[in-house]
């Protein structure tokens, strides 16, 4: 089969290698298309603990079952399905385990025309969404739903800032809490992003390029009781001071590095909680695709590459400025 292949740090190219062969309890998945990542990128550039090379980079993905190893049941075949990229979160709901890995690193992932996996990782694909919409799903939705709802534990009445619109995450998540009738507003470093944003539901939101924008989102349109993070750096400070007594500050990456200083009184007077929160479990996952079809959310795919493209859907996710999911596709049509 073909599949991207990296065999260094920055060494990316196209490759044939073996067909998988699925495993007892595994089912072999025809890929219709696969999402990119951050966590991806930074596979290629070397910078993700665990490295191993060669590897088939890729965790989000989407497509047909053809083949099921031994002890699987037969109507497995046919069926169209997504891929939780989540393996052995383990016996605690409260934190993955110690066998907690991510598909993609170490096991090969996605960005191959076909993959083998564990069938307790497999879902029925939304009947609502395209292959591209599907493939684009899985990581972000589980980590948005987890960080949101398990994590931040929103309830009603609660106002929302997510962080960065624009990213796969964020914009799932604002997505998702939309659909749940939560008032949500969004920060960015681009108008355009939040205009963009406004017309998927968000209320409003700041550019965080303009000095003293936090003050003008605490006057209007107040505090935030749940607050949605991906940067970390700098601009955390400003994002304790907009949470509202009691609220909760839930965070899941730091691209933009470690809190420099971070004014502790502020955390304890006002009785804040920062939330760490890490991919989600089997319960997340399920309780995320059920809201998924229910309320039929699209995630957003901003560009998707035909397979021999995939260098160009990286260069892409390097340079930035994508508003939703890079996808790779294995089709000629969408």
């Amino acid at each position: 089969m073909r599949a991207v292949r990296l065999t260094g740090v920055n060494q990316l190219g196209l490759a044939s290698v073996p067909d998988p062969v699925p495993g007892p309890g595994e089912a072999l998945i025809a890929v219709k298309a696969a999402a990119l990542n951050h966590r991806d990128v930074w596979i290629k550039q070397g910078q993700y603990a665990g490295l191993k090379f060669p590897c088939i980079p890729g965790s989000d993905g989407a497509g047909i079952v053809t083949a099921t190893g031994l002890g699987v049941e037969a109507d497995w075949l046919g069926r169209e399905v997504i891929i939780n990229p989540a393996f052995n979160w383990g016996l605690l709901e409260q934190v993955q385990g110690p066998d907690f890995a991510i598909l993609g690193l170490p096991r090969d992932g996605t960005l191959a025309e076909m993959i083998a996996v564990p069938v307790e990782q497999l879902s029925p694909k939304p009947a609502h969404l395209s292959w591209h919409e599907a493939a684009a799903l899985p990581l972000a939705g589980l980590t948005a739903f987890r960080a949101l709802f398990a994590r931040a534990q929103l309830r009603a009445g609660d106002r929302v800032l997510i962080s960065g619109i624009g990213g796969g995450v964020a914009l799932i998540g604002l997505q998702m809490a939309v659909a749940q009738g939560f008032e949500v507003w969004v920060t960015s470093g681009s108008g355009e992003k939040i205009s963009r944003a406004m017309k998927l539901g968000a209320r409003g939101g700041f550019l965080y390029s303009q000095p003293g924008w936090e003050a003008d989102a605490a006057r209007a349109p107040g505090l935030f009781d749940v607050i949605l993070d991906s940067a970390g750096g700098a601009g955390f400070g400003h994002l304790v001071d907009l949470a509202a007594p009691g609220g909760r500050l839930v965070f899941f990456g730091a691209t933009r590095g470690n809190v420099p200083e971070l004014a502790l009184r502020k955390v304890f007077w006002r009785q804040i909680s920062l939330l760490g929160s890490t991919m989600g479990s089997p319960s997340d996952w399920a309780a995320m695709t059920e809201l998924v079809s229910r309320r039929k959310i699209r995630p957003i795919v901003d560009t998707s590459y035909p397979f021999g493209r995939a260098a160009e859907a990286f260069a892409l996710m390097e340079h930035g400025g994508q508003f939703g999911k890079i996808v790779v596709y294995f089709e000629n049509e969408p």
